[in-house]
């Protein structure tokens, strides 16, 4: 499976980093623990199976239009099938624009059924992780909007990139020349 991120500026991906730490230090989940050379703050826009020249070529399009500012929004929590924590960013027009190109560029190429549903425009809630677990409940914990406030910073979501899930291989989504 191929994973579309977008990536942080470097400030805000210090942020997420001091989040992931902070969670770490106060003994709850966090992608600190995650120690692969991939893990870097992101934000998932969409999965499909392969990266298709047809799927590739709209990506060119999408990655033109980088960098993006957004904003942090607020902590929120998902209990699906994991339980996660992280921070939602603003659903603002430009953002959500760039979704539904991305999730139209990699549905006109992809079986419907190997799509995730959750990140259907609509469905879609653009968050950064900052821990994950299997278990239920597991950040309920009063102590969270002290550890992780939203940062006030404004956000430019700067690089796509893919992830092969099945080799762990890393791709740079860049322009047409």
């Amino acid at each position: 499976m191929r994973t579309v991120e977008l990536l942080l500026d470097e400030a805000a991906e210090l942020a997420v980093r001091g989040a992931w730490r902070r969670l770490a230090n106060a003994g709850l989940p966090s992608l600190a623990f995650h120690r692969s050379p991939t893990n870097r703050p992101h934000l998932t826009l969409a999965t499909c199976p392969e990266l298709t020249a047809p799927i590739r070529w709209e990506l060119a399009e999408v990655a033109a239009d980088l960098p993006l500012p957004v904003r942090f929004a607020g902590v929120v929590r998902f209990e699906r099938p994991t339980s996660v924590l992280a921070w939602a960013l603003n659903r603002d027009p430009a953002l959500v624009g760039l979704h539904r190109r991305v999730w139209e560029a990699v549905a006109s190429d992809s079986p419907p059924e190997t799509l995730n549903p959750f990140h259907e425009p609509g469905r879609w809630s653009p968050h950064i992780t900052l821990g994950r677990t299997r278990r239920p409940g597991a950040f309920a914990d009063r102590r969270v909007p002290e550890l992780v406030p939203a940062p006030p910073l404004p956000v430019r979501l700067i690089t796509l990139r893919s992830y092969d899930t099945d080799t762990g291989a890393l791709e740079v989504l860049e322009p047409r020349p």
